[in-house]
């Protein structure tokens, strides 16, 4: 099941990145789309791998925060799901986990994800990380949109 979060206005322009954040431990999931909204991105929590594929056709997220270990589709399937060519799906994925060891880093790269982030993430830092890929997301917008005024 999907939980939905009010997304709030930012005070950037153009609107707001959307973030959704997978983990099939709810709190968690809740406490990170919370603290995501209060700093005014939109974000969205869900608490499997089909609820996100399915949230994901509608919401179409920036930015996907997925647990690995969720039981049924793990975060590594849902990934390759999620972006399964390189023009689809999510811009960035990022691996939000407890597992920091070789075989995990190897596991999370070969799944396709941008970034590892190691549970517990501090609030800050986790608020940084997706402000920076939303500035990088936003610049790589403004040359597709100029393009498309030209035509």
């Amino acid at each position: 099941m999907c939980a939905e979060s009010p997304g709030e206005s930012t005070t950037e322009p153009g609107p707001p990145l959307r973030v959704l954040c997978v983990d099939d431990n709810s709190d968690a999931a809740d406490t990170t789309v919370e603290l995501l909204c209060a700093v005014g991105f939109e974000a969205r929590a869900c608490y499997s791998g089909p609820a996100a594929l399915a949230l994901a056709e509608t919401f179409h997220p920036g930015v996907c925060l997925l647990d690995l270990n969720m039981p049924g589709m793990d975060g590594d399937e849902l990934a390759l799901r999620l972006r399964p060519d390189p023009g689809a799906g999510p811009v960035v994925l990022v691996a939000l986990t407890a597992m920091n060891d070789d075989n995990s880093r190897r596991r999370i790269a070969a799944a396709g994800f941008d970034l590892h982030l190691v549970k517990p993430v501090d609030p800050h830092q986790l608020v940084t990380v997706v402000d920076k890929l939303w500035h990088a997301w936003e610049a790589r917008q403004k040359p597709a949109a100029d393009a498309r005024a030209v035509q």
